[in-house]
């Protein structure tokens, strides 16, 4: 019968107790790192807005992987993306981490096979990153839905060992994947509010955006005790247009002096598309006089230089008819009523300016009280006259 060395018992004992304790340690990192991963993961999921889920990208992975640096890749070739954001009143300045690019071609030999991971190169990756942050090492994990490659996320770390070619890249892929499904979610659901709010033809908001502003302009001049004015533009002789062009060719001119009226207002004021060939600016804090001014502005800019359009030979002539009204803030008002008193008057002046022999500018100067003056000119405000029927 054998004996066993008790000794060698207790040492072999060891070795297993000592293995244990290192298999549950890391066993629990793994369980943590698990955590932290979800946690992040659902964040993303939970963003509501599209520059929420920019600034979780980048901000707030920088901040939980403790990263030198994080930046994401878009293409972004139309401006789409850069539209949405504005059009959630979001700055672009606001995002310095986030790169739109026309292509992403470039990136797409070194992340064909996945994540790309390996030292900082200068030459390749210095236009990723930004410039004063010093790194070591980095890790491109590419943005795919449906096999196309739209965009990457850069993980950049000053430290040589924090990404290295021959570690495992599956986590960096998952990340990739909820990166990407994420971002093509927040971009539909932002078309989708767009599209409520917003004309497709020529990209300014629809009526119904118009509506919720007025109200929310008339609040905001009643309580800065300030004014409100109003433009009602039309575009003049638009069926004929129409009929000697094309329904094609009329779209293109709407859109043409969308592009030319937007280039002359301020991003606070807000421009509609009426209906038809009728567009509405709301001008906050502006007063009559001003806001005639700007009428006659874009007056000019419209009738000055014909619109090339495929159908015509020649650049055709167009010009617009304006009708400008002004709010001043009372003491006891109807919001609703003001608001369709206040369009309702912009058009009169705007019938005001067709009946004067179109291409001008029409101020209807309705006080409370009830007596309707409509001034038109076709030059500065100040020179005025009364049109008859006013």
């Amino acid at each position: 019968m054998g004996f066993r060395d008790v000794r060698h018992d207790d040492s072999e004992s060891a070795v297993l107790r000592r293995r244990l304790a290192e298999l549950t340690r890391e066993a629990r990192k793994n369980e943590d790192a698990w955590q932290r991963a979800h946690r992040r993961e659902m964040a993303l999921l939970d963003a509501a807005t599209l520059g929420d889920l920019l600034e979780r990208l980048t901000d707030d992975l920088r901040a939980s992987y403790r990263l030198a640096a994080v930046t994401l890749t878009l293409a972004d070739p139309e401006h789409e993306i850069r539209h949405l954001l504005l059009g959630q009143d979001r700055r672009l300045a606001d995002y310095p981490d986030v790169l739109f690019v026309d292509s992403v071609q470039g990136l797409a030999p070194r992340l064909a096979a996945g994540p790309s991971l390996g030292p900082f190169s200068a030459c390749e990756h210095a236009v990723l990153f930004p410039a004063n942050v010093p790194l070591r090492s980095v890790a491109l994990v590419p943005l795919r839905r449906e096999n196309r490659l739209f965009g990457s996320l850069n993980l950049g770390s000053d430290r040589g060992d924090r990404f290295t070619a021959d570690q495992a890249t599956d986590f960096l892929r998952h990340l990739g994947v909820i990166a990407a499904f994420c971002l093509e979610n927040t971009v539909n659901r932002a078309r989708l509010l767009r599209s409520g709010l917003t004309d497709i033809l020529t990209g300014w908001h629809n009526r119904r955006y118009l509506e919720s502003r007025l109200r929310e302009e008339i609040v905001r001049c009643r309580r800065d005790r300030g004014t409100l004015a109003c433009l009602m533009i039309d575009v003049d002789h638009f069926k004929s247009i129409n009929d000697r062009y094309g329904h094609l060719a009329g779209d293109e001119v709407l859109r043409r002096v969308a592009q030319r009226v937007e280039a002359a207002v301020r991003g606070s004021d807000v421009t509609a598309r009426y209906g038809g060939e009728e567009f509405v600016i709301l001008l906050p804090g502006t007063d009559a006089e001003a806001a005639e001014l700007l009428a006659e502005r874009i007056r000019r800019a419209v009738a000055e230089h014909g619109f090339e359009i495929a159908a015509a030979t020649d650049p055709v002539p167009v010009t617009v008819s304006i009708g400008v009204a002004e709010h001043r803030a009372g003491d006891i008002e109807d919001l609703k009523l003001v608001g369709e008193r206040l369009l309702a008057r912009a058009d009169a002046a705007l019938y005001a300016a067709k009946a004067g022999g179109r291409n001008r500018v029409a101020y209807d100067a309705t006080h409370a009280e009830g007596v309707r003056p409509i001034m038109s000119s076709r030059r500065a405000p100040s020179r005025r006259r009364t049109l008859p029927g006013g």
